[in-house]
């Protein structure tokens, strides 16, 4: 059975750094690093590249290599290749998450969310999560997606997008 990241956490930050990582979300880690065994800590990959603007993207070791594989089986020196590198490979950071489920999150990946310290929201998206500051999620995220199925109508099931 493959694990996925689901549901929407709210988490703490510290002015340090140090945050919580769901539970759910650390087994997932746990699958998805192939060095973590019982009574190790699992690592996790943190993309904050420039196109992500207000978010943070989480993904484990295994997920992260399967992208930064296909990165590098594009054509050596083409421009694309160079720019998804800079954005995925080059703007991105290995965490270790401790035995009680904490990492510490950098001041500069914190500072492009827009906080020191505060209130995180984690959203599971399958194969990654994302991290925002959570009064950001709740206007970007969740305003958006209460307006786009307010427009869709009663009674309208998202998964017949799943059909086409």
């Amino acid at each position: 059975m493959v694990l996925s990241f689901t549901g929407e956490h709210t988490q703490k930050v510290d002015g340090k750094g140090r945050m919580s990582i769901p539970a759910d979300f650390r087994r997932v880690l746990e699958a998805g690093d192939p060095e973590w065994t019982t009574g190790l800590s699992p690592r996790m990959y943190l993309l904050y590249g420039d196109h992500l603007k207000n978010q943070l993207h989480g993904y484990t070791v295994d997920e992260f290599n399967a992208v930064v594989a296909q990165i590098n089986a594009m054509p050596r020196g083409s421009a694309d290749k160079r720019k998804l590198s800079r954005l995925i490979i080059g703007q991105s950071i290995k965490l270790d998450v401790d035995k009680d489920g904490r990492t510490v999150m950098p001041i500069k990946q914190r500072q492009k969310l827009g906080l020191t310290d505060g209130e995180l929201t984690f959203s599971g998206l399958g194969d990654h999560f994302e991290i925002w500051k959570a009064e950001t999620f709740s206007k970007e995220v969740a305003d958006d997606l209460s307006g786009w199925l307010a427009e869709q109508g009663d009674g309208y099931d998202p998964l017949i997008l799943l059909d086409g």
